[in-house]
This record gives structure tokens, C-alpha cells and sequence, in this order.
């Protein structure tokens, strides 16, 4: 039996197909996760912790518009601790501000990033990773399938109705027995080289990248407790409440000096303008009266 004859049989010629098709379509799905994670690592390695306050934007914009990391970016967005700060007016009627918390300085995340970006995010569920995983188990499947499935088209071909066809079909019997045998050899071997394979390219192509992308996320953001922030605030609560318990109790003193103040100001000159606008009005109405009696008196 030829090389020819033995590649262009259908079994064997399916178990080559089947190995060519796994290949190209894993080289295909790699390099498209590797040609992504390039831009994705380019991207994230122009920023540092400290100026992330002010270009947060530019990052939010970037991640919700790529396709490849938006889906991950908005997940991992909802965990994220910015910085906050509210506005107080001092002494001076002039507004200040100041921090919710004294260690909140930059944006910090309550949850891992590499919870987010990973090995399965960034590279596996963008393609068919179980497809590709069952591969080396369809090749090794069509080993015994076919072996066993030309093994019992041979045996029906068994002629033993004349010396003649005995001999010709045990003859065709032994060349099918023995490609069944190279079905199950060719099955396996490719099996095997496609396991060795797919390992080398995914290292090679997508496992480095994707270590680099999760490190730079984890210097980007800081990693807080999700309980460790809710002490800040605790503690910063606290310190509000006592700063509104001294207000109140020196409200009352406070009230009575400026109602005191404001009597002093406004009401005092009010009532004393309104006395001396009587005294005059009774000055005048005496004034009034007393010619009325010189005029009466003459008559």
C-alpha cells in the first residue's frame, strides 16, 4: 500500500482535516488576542498612580469604547473609591475643602483587579477556549471510531463462497486491518502534537502579554478592603458628630449674642426714631390746642 492510498483514505483523511482545522483556528484566536493584548498594554503603560485623579477620563473613554476590555472595564469601574471630598465654608464665608477621608488619596479599587483581568477574561472568553479544549479529545475519539468502524466494513466484505474470493477478501481484510491500525496511530499522534502545540503558542503568543497586562493594573490601582474604607468613614463620621455636638452647645450663647447684638443695632434706634417721632406729634398737638384757647378767648 502507497503513501497516496493510505492520506486519501476517507478515515484518515478526516483525522488530517480535523488537525489542520484545530490548528489554524487556535493560531487564528491567539494572535487576535495577542495582536489586542499589544494595544491594550500600550494603552494602560502611558498612565501612572499618581496623575490618575486627573486623566481617569481619558481612561474610562478609551476602555468603554474598545469592545475587547468594556465589558470587564464597566465591572470593574463599580468597585472603584475615588477620592472625594465635600465643601466647607470657614470663618470667612469662603468655601474650602476637605477630604472624606485621610487615606483615600488616589482612586483605589475594593476588589482585586486580577479578579477582573485575568488568564480567563483577556485571553479565554474571547474565543471558543472549550472548543479548543476538546480537540485532542475528537482526535483521539476518531482513533478507536474508525479502527472499529473499518474493521466491520472488512469483515462484511468476507467472501468464502469460492477458494478464489476467500483469498481475495482475506487479502482486502489484512489491508483494512491495516489502515484501521494507522487511523488509530495517526489519531493519537496528532492528538498529542496538537496538545503539545496549542501549549507552545499560547506561552509564546498571549501567556506573557497577559501577565504584563495584569501587573500594570495592579500598580495602577491600589487595592482597599472594602471594610477598611467603611472604618474611614466610620472615623470620619465621628469626628463630623463631634464637631456638630461643640456647635450646638455653643448655640444657645451664641443666639443670645446676636439677638442681643441685633437689638442693639437695628431695634434700639428703630424704637427710640419712633419715641421722638410721638414726642414731636404731642408737641404739636399742644401747640395745636393752645391757639384754639387764645382764639376762644378773644371771643
Amino acid at each position: 500500500m502507497n503513501l497516496t492510498h493510505i492520506f486519501t483514505d476517507p478515515p484518515i483523511l478526516i483525522v488530517i482535516l480535523t488537525f489542520l482545522y484545530a490548528t489554524i483556528y487556535t493560531i487564528k484566536s491567539y494572535k487576535n488576542v495577542s495582536k489586542n493584548l499589544v494595544i491594550f498594554n500600550e494603552f494602560i503603560s502611558k498612565y501612572k498612580k499618581n496623575d490618575l485623579n486627573f486623566r481617569f477620563n481619558e481612561i474610562d473613554e478609551w476602555m468603554c469604547n474598545n469592545p475587547y476590555v468594556s465589558a470587564m472595564w464597566l465591572e470593574f469601574k463599580n468597585t472603584l473609591v475615588f477620592s472625594e471630598s465635600v465643601a466647607l465654608k470657614n470663618e470667612n464665608n469662603q468655601l474650602t475643602y476637605k477630604e472624606v477621608s485621610s487615606t483615600i488619596q488616589n482612586i483605589q479599587t475594593t476588589v482585586d483587579p486580577l479578579y477582573f483581568f485575568n488568564e480567563e477574561t483577556l485571553a479565554q472568553k474571547k474565543y471558543n477556549a472549550k472548543l479548543i479544549g476538546t480537540f485532542p479529545t475528537i482526535l483521539t475519539g476518531f482513533g478507536p471510531l474508525f479502527t472499529f468502524l473499518n474493521i466491520a466494513i472488512a469483515f462484511g466484505k468476507i467472501d468464502f463462497s469460492s477458494q478464489e474470493r476467500t483469498v481475495a477478501s482475506v487479502a482486502n481484510l489484512m489491508s483494512s486491518m491495516q489502515v484501521a491500525a494507522l487511523v488509530s496511530v495517526i489519531a493519537v499522534g496528532a492528538s498529542l502534537t496538537f496538545m503539545i502545540m496549542e501549549n507552545i503558542l499560547f506561552s509564546r503568543m498571549c501567556r506573557g502579554k497577559i501577565a504584563h497586562a495584569e501587573d500594570m493594573m495592579a500598580k495602577l490601582f491600589d487595592n482597599i478592603s472594602s471594610e477598611k474604607f467603611l472604618l474611614e468613614l466610620l472615623k470620619e463620621t465621628k469626628i463630623q458628630n463631634n464637631s456638630i455636638s461643640n456647635l450646638l452647645s455653643i448655640l444657645p450663647s451664641n443666639f443670645k449674642t446676636a439677638l442681643n447684638s441685633g437689638i442693639a443695632s437695628n431695634l434700639v434706634p428703630y424704637l427710640e426714631n419712633l419715641i421722638f417721632g410721638i414726642n414731636q406729634m404731642n408737641k404739636q398737638l399742644k401747640e395745636s390746642t393752645k391757639k384754639t384757647d387764645d382764639v376762644d378767648d378773644l371771643f
